[in-house]
């Protein structure tokens, strides 16, 4: 059959609803799927996306008709989808969601057994495949469909990453972004004695009040004036289909997604010291360096959650972190949940007896500039000229290029959907970064 072979990306399925995605093509790969994975029983979830319905029926429909069955896990977010996939001991896991994506988009979250995922060289490949070349495969007998509620081991799950009984009585505000988050946010915190301001708590796929991508300032500052109006210590934000969180101080000042990684592994370390833990390259320099404080060992990874989850296996780090708001764990099957990292946060914090702007003082002594991107015509030339300029430093190609100074640093990598380069810069103070920033950029964009 025809379609956009752009919907199949680097981690997962995502296009525009009907332009690029539609009924059919989600039976195909429901149906396609059901054949690379031979499985008995698929676990399928949706996020609140008014498209989200027709596609999970659609692609329900092509999994049954190969022979297997459907586990109908209903709305929920993406980090409760792994969790039934490990937890139940399921063959595979589908997530219906396009995550932050604007309200006209949808997707496929796919993973196979014990909640690996599938990538765009590990099996969505194989699936492009059987589109492209129009099979459909029909069983003698068609597989079943049945309802499971997984709320209540879910918000077991998650609290059982921590001890419920030293949380401190914290005024939070949470921000679930009209997405997936507030369904399970409730009966988590019920059994902690936080004072919860809940913020866009009904799921809602037109998403009336923000965009559902809390990496973006502006999708912040419902939170913040609501954080001001209660006085609040601490404050959150998930994006659409709960699988990210960030953290925001009582000042109303967003963490870094390496902070966290931090924060969440001074924890870990002292349930677990000497365990490896795993962070990607874009991360700050203060997340390694607080390890290697705490006696644990680091280890520093490409980017994305198909590179990361099976190094997590192979060197079975307790934990992973990357900068762009996933937090994988474990005991959660190697998966990724922005609320487990967010529950061990406040541990960390109710244990140090610490505020959060106090911590961050002592363990992050660097600037960054943020992701900068710049279009580019040929994006591999452009590394090599940057490369030569900046010859001088110690260089690696774990992904695109990373230069290292003794105070300063930068990564320089191509987007794997967009002819951009990505340039993220450390260090040790505001004026070198400055200076460093502008010397790249003249390069790059010249």
């Amino acid at each position: 059959m025809e379609f956009d072979r752009s919907i199949f990306k680097a981690y997962d399925i995502r296009g525009i609803v009907p332009d690029q995605l539609t009924p059919e093509i989600a039976y195909r790969i429901g149906n396609a799927l059901a054949g690379y994975l031979k499985p008995q029983a698929i676990a399928v979830g949706r996020d609140m996306r008014v498209s989200s319905p027709a596609l999970f029926d659609a692609l329900s429909g092509g999994i049954m008709d190969r022979g297997v069955d459907v586990v109908d896990l209903g709305m929920v977010s993406t980090d409760a989808l792994y969790f039934a996939v490990g937890k139940y001991g399921y063959d595979g896991g589908v997530m219906i969601t396009a995550s932050h994506n604007p309200p006209e988009y949808n997707g496929f979250k796919v993973c196979r057994k014990e909640a690996v995922p599938l990538s765009g060289s590990q099996g969505l490949d194989v699936i492009a495949e059987d589109l492209a070349a129009d099979r459909v495969e029909k069983s003698s007998r068609t597989g079943s469909i049945a309802r499971r509620d997984i709320s209540a081991d879910f918000a077991a799950h998650v609290l059982s990453f921590i001890d419920p009984t030293v949380i401190r009585p914290f005024s939070i505000v949470l921000d679930a972004g009209n997405g997936m988050a507030g369904q399970i946010l409730t009966p988590v915190f019920a059994k902690l004695p936080c004072k919860v301001t809940p913020l866009y708590y009904t799921p809602d796929g037109t998403f009336p009040n923000h965009a559902p991508n809390p990496i973006e300032a502006k999708n912040l500052i419902a939170l913040q004036a609501e954080m001001k109006k209660v006085n609040a210590d601490l404050g959150a934000a998930f994006d659409g289909d709960a699988d990210r969180m960030f953290l925001l101080d009582r000042h109303g000042r967003a963490l870094g997604g390496d902070m966290v990684t931090a924060l969440v592994a001074d924890n870990i370390l002292t349930r677990h010291p000497g365990e490896t833990i795993l962070y990607n390259l874009i991360c700050s320099r203060a997340v390694p360096e607080l390890i290697a404080r705490r006696r644990g060992m680091a280890i520093r990874t490409r980017v994305g959650h198909a590179i990361i989850k099976p190094l997590m296996k192979k060197h079975n780090a307790v934990f992973g972190g990357e900068h762009s708001g996933h937090f994988y764990f474990r005991e959660n099957w190697f998966a990724d949940s922005g609320l487990i990292a967010l529950l061990v946060c406040l541990e960390l914090l109710s244990r140090s007896g610490r505020e959060l702007h106090e911590i961050l003082k002592e363990i992050d002594p660097y600037v960054r500039s943020g992701e900068i991107n710049s279009r580019v015509a040929d994006g591999e030339k452009k590394i090599e000229e940057v490369a030569a300029v900046f010859r001088d430093g110690e260089a690696d190609r774990i992904d695109g290029l990373t230069v290292q100074y003794r105070d300063w640093w930068f990564n320089l990598r191509p987007s794997n959907t967009e002819p951009l380069l990505r340039l993220n810069v450390e260090a040790s103070g505001r004026d070198l970064l400055d200076e460093k920033v502008k010397k790249l950029l003249d390069v790059i964009r010249s």
